[in-house]
């Protein structure tokens, strides 16, 4: 089994890993500088995680997934995704990405994982005692789910027609066609890619530039420029020491989400 994930500031990392030592599995992030279709080729199963937005993978994980497709037919996936709350379809999202019975899904879930957006008010800020809650209902959770892997158990989450209905609700608005591994023209996701704004108070660090997985931001003449390609992730907007930069909610932030590594130990 290898585990690949997106996670954008740490809480799909934090399942993937987990997973991985549960299940003595490889885990590699999408960034990792590997030959993914060598490694891919070599496994049976493919575990694939990342955090869902308005029901849907973020683009970077799309771009990803359809660069890999042809490594990816034949295999069984499990897909697992994170959340803030309710998402419907969003590990079954993904799956429209590929050509029917080019792989076999046999274990889905969702998460519920602390709220990582640090500028959106009707999302507010996890405390320690809920994030605590959520971590530990997430390891009782993957010790179930490496029982069912183990004896052969296929679970689905978000396969039914009521959570693919509740999907498509939050879906079309975010994404348009989830069939697309790109942001679709007049969708909140490709507003989202052209919705980086910078203030006055960054100093071009330089920190933004060098997290941004999409490679969206660049220092130039002392300022930094973005070029309309984000993936909403998050971690310009959680790492910037000046809270400097937003992305689609423009407000500006008051926190910083800062991961949830020391509360795992």
């Amino acid at each position: 089994m290898l585990t690949i994930y997106f996670s954008g500031t740490g809480n799909t990392k934090y399942i993937a890993e987990r997973f991985s030592e549960k299940m003595n599995a490889r885990c590699l992030s999408i960034e990792a500088d590997v030959s993914f279709p060598e490694i891919i080729a070599s496994n049976d199963i493919i575990a694939l995680c990342y955090p869902i937005y308005g029901s849907r993978a973020p683009l970077i994980m799309r771009e990803f997934v359809a660069a890999h497709m042809a490594a990816l037919k034949g295999k069984k996936l499990v897909i697992f995704v994170t959340q803030v709350a309710f998402s419907g379809d969003g590990a079954r999202a993904l799956t429209d990405l590929f050509p029917k019975g080019h792989a076999d899904v046999i274990y889905a879930e969702h998460f519920l994982m602390p709220n990582n957006v640090c500028n959106f008010a009707l999302v507010p800020r996890t405390g320690e005692k809920t994030t605590r809650k959520k971590l530990d209902a997430a390891g009782k959770k993957l010790e179930r789910i490496r029982r069912d892997i183990a004896q052969g158990v296929v679970k689905r989450r978000g396969f039914s027609m009521a959570s693919r209905l509740l999907g498509l609700a939050q879906g079309i608005p975010w994404q348009g066609d989830s069939k697309n591994a790109f942001a679709e023209k007049g969708s909140m996701e490709y507003r989202a890619k052209h919705g980086v704004r910078i203030d006055g108070d960054c100093t071009a660090c330089g920190l933004c530039v060098k997290a941004c997985p999409m490679k969206n931001l660049e220092r130039c003449e002392g300022k930094v420029a973005h070029k309309n390609n984000c993936t909403m992730c998050y971690r310009c907007v959680n790492l910037c020491p000046q809270r400097a930069i937003t992305v689609y909610f423009h407000k500006k932030p008051k926190w910083q989400y800062e991961g949830i590594e020391l509360l795992g130990q």
